[in-house]
């Protein structure tokens, strides 16, 4: 069984929507079972109980909030060298397009790191204009399709992951899928 994490803090909702449809998006594959924690309420037994995190933040001035950071510091900090080999990406929102959303992204990405979480991106197109190679970002509200779709990429991607590299499910593979699908270059 996948197990999923989705880690957020928000301050006016829209990361918290964002969290909503990344773990929508990780339901979508088979045998995982999602939680969904704001930073207020999530302990070091949720992190530990995961096999991958999906972390999202508000763009605090181009980095993560100072809550999702103290969270980092003072709560997980006694098991870091705990948590080597879990899976993690990283989601941000902002007030506007330009706003560091994924500056944010990688500033969280780099925390993951040095927790030793394994880290990607999406190189594949959430939607027609829409990547999400350092996580999902959006523009406040993930209202459109577009932003919704991101989101949920993110979360499909990570429960595919999980399932591939640590439960040894290679047909979720997302490059067995497109294959199977049939899509041009992906044979």
């Amino acid at each position: 069984m996948n197990r999923i994490l989705v880690l957020y803090d928000s301050k006016s909702g829209n990361t918290a929507k964002m969290a909503q449809l990344v773990a929508e998006g990780a339901r979508r594959i088979t045998d995982t079972e999602v939680r969904l924690r704001s930073v207020d309420e999530a302990t070091p037994a949720d992190v530990i109980w995961c096999d991958g995190l999906a972390v999202g933040s508000p763009t605090n001035m181009g980095v993560l909030s100072w809550k999702m950071k103290r969270f980092w510091d003072e709560t997980m900090g006694e098991h870091w060298m705990k948590l080597d080999g879990k899976i993690a990406c990283a989601f941000s929102s902002a007030g506007g397009w330009g706003g560091g959303m994924e500056l944010a992204c990688q500033s969280i990405l780099t925390v993951l790191m040095n927790f030793g979480f394994l880290v990607f991106g999406v190189t594949d197109y959430a939607t027609k204009l829409y990547t999400l190679h350092y996580g999902a970002v959006t523009a406040r509200e993930p209202r459109t399709e577009d932003g919704q779709a991101v989101c949920r990429v993110l979360g499909q991607r990570l429960a595919e992951w999980t399932a591939v590299f640590i439960h040894g499910r290679q047909s979720e593979h997302p490059a067995n899928k497109m294959a199977s699908r049939g899509v041009p270059g992906q044979e």
